[in-house]
Parts: C-alpha cells; structure tokens; sequence
C-alpha cells in the first residue's frame, strides 16, 4: 500500500509530469491500492479554488484507502520533530512529521516530491516508493 503525500497530487492536478506523478499514474492503471490520510485530504483541498474542480478531487480523494491517526502518531510525530532538530535539521512543516508516522503506524510506503520526507528518513524507518 502506498500513502500518497499532498506534493504528489498538487502536480497532478497542475499538470505536472514527475517521476512522482508517473509513478502514481502507473500505480492507478496497475490498481495498486493507494491510500490517503485527512492531512493530505486538508492539504490538497484547501488550495484549490473553482467549486467544480474542488468537487471532482474531492471525490476522488474519498474513494481511495483512509488511514486513520492515533493519538500516539501525534506523540510519535512530536519525537520524530524533536529527534531531528536536535541533530541540527528543521523540519519546515510539523505536518509532514504527522504523515511520516502515519506511514510508520500503518506500515506504508510513502509516494512525495517533498524534501523534508528525505530529511525524516534519515532519522526513521520511513520507506519511500523508488
């Protein structure tokens, strides 16, 4: 199972052609299942601005795998941020450390364009889709 991070579907829905976005592409026409969390749905959501657009990801963001967050992936989340910045390294965004251990707790790879998520790799055992 493969979670999808928001960075990956932003240059979807913009057109963009990544080894990210192909990959997922591949994975969709393989039906790979792909899975998703409230954050990413959150993430991609809020930026997009026609009503008719916004209703169409939407639907497609709900018909994919939903994983649920603990309280103890946000505690873990809050470890993986201060193990990192203790080494010296910041993590632009907290929320990318909340999806980083949804990945750990729920034993999935994760699928970004997000430099961060290389950054937490170094200090976890987060796996990547290559």
């Amino acid at each position: 199972m493969i979670l999808v991070d928001s960075s990956v579907w932003i240059d979807l829905f913009a057109g963009k052609q990544t080894k990210a976005t192909n990959y997922m592409l591949n994975a969709i026409e393989e039906s790979q299942d792909l899975c998703i969390c409230g954050l990413i749905i959150t993430e991609v959501l809020q930026g997009i601005r026609s009503d008719k657009e916004y209703e169409k990801v939407k639907s497609i963001l709900s018909e994919l795998i939903y994983l649920p967050i603990s309280k103890n992936t946000f505690i873990r989340s809050a470890s993986i941020y201060r193990s990192i910045r203790k080494n010296g390294k910041t993590i632009r965004s907290p929320i990318d450390c909340i999806i980083a251990s949804i990945c750990l707790e729920h034993e999935v790879k994760l699928l970004h364009n997000d430099k961060d998520f290389n950054a937490i790799s170094q200090y976890t055992s987060l796996q990547f889709v290559e």
